[in-house]
């Protein structure tokens, strides 16, 4: 990427992810040399579907040639985040709570890595999982990835 960076990227396309009705879940930036994709995971309250990523694409296609974000060769691609979609904002903390969740970490906490169990929800930027060993409270800046897992 370039120095927009990830964050500039995602800065950049919402607003026009989110006028269109979906939500921009995760981008991505994967690959190298002339095989590089960007991916962008969109969701909406009653899924996504394949019109839904053509339209997607056509408009975050038209915000990429005006800016041009990305020196060299891409391509594009849009998806709905799949069952294990990702957690990054805070409010998916709080609308995903109940259902099961894996956790990593920058760093150890309480000598631990990686958190699976039940996502409780965010307290005061916490991220509250209910693990096999007891409640886990992890500092929201201390995640490195949390997505959604399909039936443990």
């Amino acid at each position: 990427m370039s120095a927009t960076g990830r964050d500039g990227l995602i800065d950049m396309l919402e607003p026009t992810v989110h006028a269109m009705g979906y939500e921009l879940v995760e981008l991505e930036l994967v690959g190298g040399g002339g095989n590089r994709v960007l991916r962008l995971f969109i969701d909406a309250p009653s899924g996504v579907t394949l019109d839904d990523c053509a339209a997607v694409s056509e408009a975050v296609e038209e915000v990429l040639d005006a800016e041009d974000p990305i020196s060299g060769e891409y391509s594009l691609e849009i998806s709905s985040p799949g069952v294990d979609r990702p957690l990054r904002k805070a409010d998916d903390y709080r609308r995903f709570a109940g259902e099961q969740v894996k956790v990593k970490t920058f760093g150890p906490i309480d000598g631990q890595r990686s958190f699976t169990g039940t996502l409780v929800g965010l307290e005061e930027e916490q991220v509250i999982v209910e693990t096999p060993e007891g409640r886990a409270a992890i500092p929201r800046e201390q995640v490195a990835k949390a997505h959604l897992v399909a039936d443990l």
